[in-house]
């Protein structure tokens, strides 16, 4: 802001007067043809302000929409005078009188486009420096200067819509439990640390000093406990914190709808989630969906899309070509323990600097390359091509049902990385392509997860959802003797290629759950330490009993069409786990620490004593 803007700025103060005893009337969106003749009172934002001559026009905004005012030297002389110092920004109260808009004037894409208000009288109510980007949707400002002013941002009318939308559905979703007989319990936020999953945000005690409390990841071991006290039936709509690392879908601090209930199976808590994604999208998007949801078990979607949570939207199906290819000349495929490929039909047309683009992203799942083929008239195009028998292309071609004029991507190597890499590169494609219709919500339900995935770093099988959920029927021995052939009682809610609820039928035995601490590497000890509370509950006759969590920034993001979480949360984090607008997190005072029985890490003067520094940490 120059010295000359702010002289301005500073000079227009002496015009700013108390609101008094006026009241506004209406909202600027809602005036339009039947309010003709009515005296009215709005009061906002000058959006825009144009100076025809004799004439001022300003669109004064508020959350609701814009109207026109206009300042007349012929209807109201001293509302006119000083009319001309209104900027961009300035909070105005206006009484005036509506009036049908001249002919020619009219704007059909406003509510209000049809009218005008005339200015009778205006009071400036405040002013404003030079917002640093434009309050308007066509905003081409970067994130992290949006982020740094962010009540500027979210005055923009999409970033309004966007908040008023997941208002909306939080309304819903409470209306529609509440009738289901759900009861809204609020559990602890400061709660005990547990080792398994992401990490915890670690909160210290200064009444106990050495302690530490933990935020809680999600209300899991309250929710189990609410049912082990007959609530039957419970929900929350609950901050919850991961310290992991950050993308567009996550942040250190999210919502969740958290549901649980007593003396239920997997059907009956997926007719509830249903019922209620049905009645969000019905009161709030207007639109049916078709119940019930499809239903696919996790290794048939890792078989066809190489992902546990498939976009169905579209095709470009992977096919596990493995068997055919066992023999091959081409030993990266002959060698591999997975061989899959992707047939993209009419993709003959790719240019080599396309391919080159999609190798280089398969690599981001580590995978070394992506072979391809062109599907020609007269012969196959392809490096490989010359490495495959006649026998290889025919059960190739009638596993891919190949027409000349396709493209066909492989991956070969360990399972993961394949089902990653092309399973990824199938989303990218469908965007790149534009093969994803616009404005259409494709549920799905994935069922029959494994129990546990192993962890390479750590050398051992976790839990693939959590530690909580019960095993499959029959699957108890498995458990121990056999955990990757374990399955669990679980099912994740799929919506155009995203998570947006997960859930489980829980354990709900002591013994059980002390064999699934022990198929998880916990001494008895460990697991009396950690869950101790937990196990003792479940011995004092808990029902049966299971639930599900709904990602709410998700699920708003989504119905929004906003490409990241953080459009849809009033004041996010960035991928930094920062917030741009309070500089948090900040260091705080030393005695603060002291209070808490903490201190500053000072640093070493020399590189020798950083050393001892690091082992006195350790130690």
């Amino acid at each position: 802001m120059t010295e000359q803007m702010q002289d301005v700025q500073l000079e227009h103060q002496k015009f700013v007067e108390d609101l008094g005893d006026w009241q506004r009337s209406h909202n600027c969106g809602q005036l339009t043809l039947a309010d003709d003749q009515a005296e009215v009172c709005l009061m906002g934002w000058v959006q825009y302000r144009r100076d025809h001559g004799g004439l001022i026009f300003v669109d004064l905004r508020d959350r609701d929409g814009l109207t026109q005012v206009v300042f007349s030297p012929d209807i109201a002389p001293s509302a006119h005078e000083n009319a001309h110092i209104l900027r961009s920004e300035y909070v105005l109260a206006v009484r005036g009188k509506v009036r049908p808009r001249p002919e020619g004037m009219v704007n059909s894409t406003m509510v209000t486009g049809e009218i005008e208000v005339v200015a009778h009288e205006w009071k400036l109510l405040n002013t404003s420096k030079t917002p640093p980007f434009p309050i308007e949707d066509r905003c081409d400002a970067g994130e992290n200067l949006r982020l740094a002013w962010r009540y500027l941002d979210l005055r923009r009318p999409r970033m309004q819509a966007n908040l008023r939308l997941r208002h909306k559905v939080a309304q819903t979703i409470r209306r529609y439990l509440d009738e289901g007989g759900f009861v809204e319990v609020e559990t602890p936020v400061l709660t005990k640390s547990t080792p398994e999953g992401a990490r915890d945000f670690l909160v210290p005690s200064r009444l106990n000093p050495g302690e530490f409390y933990a935020l809680p990841q999600s209300p899991q071991l309250f929710k189990q406990m609410l049912m082990v006290s007959g609530l039957d039936r419970y929900f929350q709509i609950v901050r919850c914190f991961r310290d992991e690392d950050l993308r567009a879908d996550r942040q250190p601090e999210f919502t969740q709808v958290d549901i649980e209930m007593s003396f239920v199976d997997e059907e009956k808590v997926m007719t509830m989630a249903e019922g209620l994604m049905a009645r969000v999208f019905k009161d709030v998007m207007g639109k049916e969906l078709r119940l019930p949801f499809p239903r696919m078990r996790w290794d048939e979607a890792m078989d066809r899309y190489g992902v546990d949570k498939p976009d169905t939207r579209f095709g470009l199906e992977l096919k596990d070509i493995t068997d055919i290819v066992r023999g091959s000349g081409f030993k990266l495929f002959a060698q591999a323990k997975l061989v899959k490929a992707m047939k993209v039909p009419g993709g003959e047309s790719m240019t080599r600097k396309e391919i080159d683009a999609f190798t280089e992203f398969v690599k981001i799942y580590g995978a070394q390359g992506l072979a391809w083929i062109k599907i020609k008239a007269n012969e196959w195009q392809s490096p490989i091509a010359k490495f495959l028998s006649d026998e290889e292309r025919k059960g190739i071609a009638e596993a891919l049902d190949l027409r000349v004029g396709d493209i066909v991507f492989f991956q070969a190597g360990e399972p993961e990385m394949v089902n990653a890499a092309l399973g990824n590169l199938r989303v990218h494609l469908a965007g790149h392509l534009k093969l994803i219709p616009e404005g259409s919500f494709n549920f799905l339900w994935v069922t029959d997860f494994p129990l546990y995935e192993y962890d390479q770093e750590e050398k051992r099988y976790v839990a693939c959802h959590h530690p909580f959920t019960s095993p499959a029927p029959g699957h108890l021995e498995l458990m121990t003797s056999e955990p990757a052939k374990a399955r669990a009682r679980a099912y994740d809610m799929v919506l155009n290629g995203n998570e947006v609820g997960g859930g489980s039928i829980r354990i709900h035995s002591g013994d059980v759950q002390r064999k699934m601490f022990e198929a998880l590497g916990f001494t008895p000890e460990q697991a009396e330490t950690q869950f101790g509370f937990l196990i003792q509950a479940l011995e004092q006759g808990a029902p049966p009993h299971g639930g599900l969590a709904f990602g709410l920034d998700r699920l708003i993001m989504l119905l929004a069409g906003a490409a990241s979480i953080r459009d849809v949360i009033a004041f996010p984090k960035t991928q930094k786990a920062t917030c741009l607008l309070t500089e948090a997190p900040a260091p705080v005072a030393a005695k603060q620490l002291r209070e808490l029985g903490l201190r500053l890490r000072e640093q070493p003067a020399k590189e020798g004593e950083a050393k001892k520094s690091e082992e006195a940490a350790q130690a």
